[in-house]
């Protein structure tokens, strides 16, 4: 598509106006630090980087950073970014006809090659229908014309497009890096649309929607809808199965660079460097350690690296070092005090969003915080009783965590979250309580080093996920949840002193429906979109009553998508994307969770990177050579560490 063949005019003077109107006129105005600002060029490929969340939730989003810097590295091809336009905003687009835009050149989200968008979780489908209507872009794939973007998705929700199907040209799965370059190299040899999707069709970890056809099968046994039978290449020679995309050396990606500095307010603000991808701790919930098997690990002179130059360029005081389990990172203990050596005495300072959390976790917390004040430590323990941490993964006993939170309160550490969930496969109610219960006893040992220490627990309901070992379980239903949550209320109603928090589960009903349904489901997420769901994420917008009623509308029966047990033998919508993980290893698993040979209840996994192999599947395919140097504990490291994540807060 030549840049000839859209309006090029930027919508700024008809945007600006307008900006006093809206409740944050920042989220729109770009103009921050270390953007790229291309001016477009006939010949030069284009991309809309796009998170389909406001500014302050998308900016620093570490997939939409990343393949923004990647991509304008290249020469000839121009990246900007979009966000997903508030209410106030987006009524005043649509009154003065202005088109979805990007940031830095406020140009219409039709004029790019490729509008791509970030997706973190299942709560921004309807914003993504809503900004391809906003930019005039036609909703389902098969109305677009040779004139109209390709529009790309990838992210953790990616890993089961199926909901999103009909309105999705590409998706892929697994890591971007390398995959968005190969794109833009068709881009640039390929001018006509068709085409270009034919050879998009052709890159590895590309998964093509309408290449494939469901087939379910007919009801049985009283149930409103048929299984699926299978989902099957259209023509002949498209791949049965799309592997997903891994990047093996993270040391030859080390971005960001320059990351952007937002001008107004933003959920994080920091520059965060990722310090490892991937986690083998086998929690059988968790789709993020799954999907990105295997752990590979930045090198902590890399780290060294990034950071001092990302602060030179961008003047952040906070340093996150990411992963799903920071304190894994065979390095970190190195790694950790020379960054501290480092920048003790300036206003920088360090933060491990995600930990292992026992003594040694603590003590590195303390590594962390040199001469600042001990404020919140955060874990998330998952489970209440350690037959259901068993259930789960979550290989840590009930004196390890009382031992942790005494030395941190012992410490100098004055408040403790605890992190839960409910609804999790085989829970009983003395499960539910025994949340309470460890909340309380947590408390109760604060109280012992400062009358004014604080607990939080925080509760939040279990929604299966692709990919996972829960991938078969049932899904607590709202009204069920919300009699659990009422077992924790009345429990811990004897001790004010203890913060409880929880989360409303009727948005988990709808998330559980959009993360295991089918392509029957995009009819849902569409009409839902029509009759005004947006930003289902945030609670003052989420309406569940509009997602039911158009659930009712299209014939979709919402329970058994989310509280139905799936059978053995069930086929999957996403079984045609292949995350590396046996199905057959996935199911074994489950069963070794929920219905366990032997008086010793569930079985545990120990972490492979310390174990003997368990030929989940995902390695074998894999070049990890590179990762040899990384591949042995450290020192700090015993071979079976309390699982329990933790974070400065």
């Amino acid at each position: 598509m030549s840049l000839t063949q859209q309006s090029q005019r930027s919508v700024w003077p008809d945007l600006e106006p307008h900006l006093l109107r809206v409740r944050k006129p920042a989220r729109y105005v770009g103009g921050e630090d270390n953007i790229v600002v291309k001016q477009p060029r006939d010949g030069d490929t284009s991309w809309l980087v796009c998170y389909p969340d406001t500014y302050e939730v998308g900016q620093p989003n570490q997939g939409v950073q990343i393949l923004y810097e990647v991509l304008n590295e290249v020469d000839g091809t121009r990246a900007e970014r979009g966000f997903a336009p508030w209410p106030d905003m987006d009524e005043i687009m649509r009154e003065e006809g202005i088109p979805f835009f990007s940031l830095e050149n406020h140009l219409p989200a039709g004029s790019f090659d490729v509008v791509a968008f970030s997706l973190s979780a299942e709560v921004g489908y309807t914003n993504l229908l809503n900004c391809l209507d906003l930019a005039g872009i036609p909703l389902r794939a098969a109305d677009r014309g040779p004139n109209d973007p390709i529009v790309m998705i990838g992210g953790h929700a990616s890993f089961n497009p199926e909901p999103l199907a009909p309105f999705v040209d590409v998706a892929c799965a697994g890591d971007g890096e390398e995959f968005v370059l190969e794109v833009d190299n068709v881009l640039k040899q390929v001018r006509n649309r068709a085409e270009r999707l034919d050879h998009i069709a052709d890159i590895s970890g590309a998964y093509l929607p309408d290449r494939y056809r469901p087939d379910y099968l007919e009801p049985r046994d009283g149930e409103p809808h048929g299984r699926l039978r299978g989902i099957f290449p259209v023509e002949k020679g498209t791949a049965n199965r799309v592997p997903k995309r891994t990047v093996t050396d993270l040391d030859e990606w080390p971005y960001p660079k320059k990351q952007i500095v937002p001008l107004t307010e933003t959920v994080h603000e920091r520059y965060a460097v990722e310090i490892f991808r991937g986690c083998t701790r086998g929690c059988r919930f968790c789709q993020a350690g799954m999907i990105t098997r295997p752990v590979r690990e930045r090198s902590s002179a890399t780290v060294q690296k990034m950071v001092a130059e990302a602060l030179k360029n961008s003047g952040f005081e906070e340093v996150g070092l990411l992963s799903l389990s920071s304190a894994d990172h065979a390095e970190i203990r190195g790694m950790c005090g020379d960054l501290a050596d480092t920048y003790e005495g300036t206003a920088t300072s360090l933060a491990l969003p995600s930990t292992r959390v026992d003594a040694f976790n603590v003590e590195l917390a303390d590594e962390l915080v040199r001469n600042g004040r001990r404020t919140g430590l955060t874990f998330a323990p998952e489970a209440g009783s350690e037959r259901m941490r068993k259930v789960i993964n979550k290989m840590v006993s009930e004196d390890d965590m009382l031992r942790t939170a005494e030395t941190a309160f012992g410490n100098g550490w004055r408040h403790i979250k605890l992190y839960f969930m409910i609804g999790l496969p085989t829970e009983t109610d003395d499960d539910v309580i025994a949340i309470a219960d460890l909340g309380l006893k947590v408390l109760e040992l604060g109280k012992s080093y400062g009358r004014k220490n604080k607990v939080t627990v925080s509760v939040g309901g279990f929604v299966p996920k692709p990919h996972t070992p829960f991938q078969w379980a049932a899904q607590d239903s709202p009204e069920e949840t919300d009699r659990k949550l009422g077992l924790i209320k009345t429990r811990v109603a004897r001790d004010r002193n203890l913060n409880l928090r929880y989360h409303d589960p009727y948005p988990g009903q709808i998330e559980g429906l959009l993360a295991r349904g089918d392509r029957r489901v995009a009819d849902v997420v569409e009409r839902a979109w029509k009759l005004g769901a947006r930003f289902d994420g945030w609670d003052e917008l989420f309406d569940y009553n509009t997602w039911m009623q158009a659930a009712d509308e299209v014939g979709v029966d919402v329970g058994w998508y989310c509280q139905r047990e799936r059978a053995s033998n069930e086929v999957f919508p996403w079984d045609q994307l292949d995350s590396g993980l046996e199905k057959d290893w996935l199911w074994q698993d489950y069963r070794d969770a929920v219905d366990p040979q032997g008086s010793s209840g569930p079985s545990e996994i120990d972490d492979c990177r310390w174990t003997p192999c368990y030929d989940c599947g995902v390695c074998p395919s894999l070049d990890l050579a590179n990762q040899t140097a990384h591949a042995q504990p450290s020192q700090q490291h015993s071979r079976r560490l309390p699982i329990l994540s933790a974070r400065p807060g």
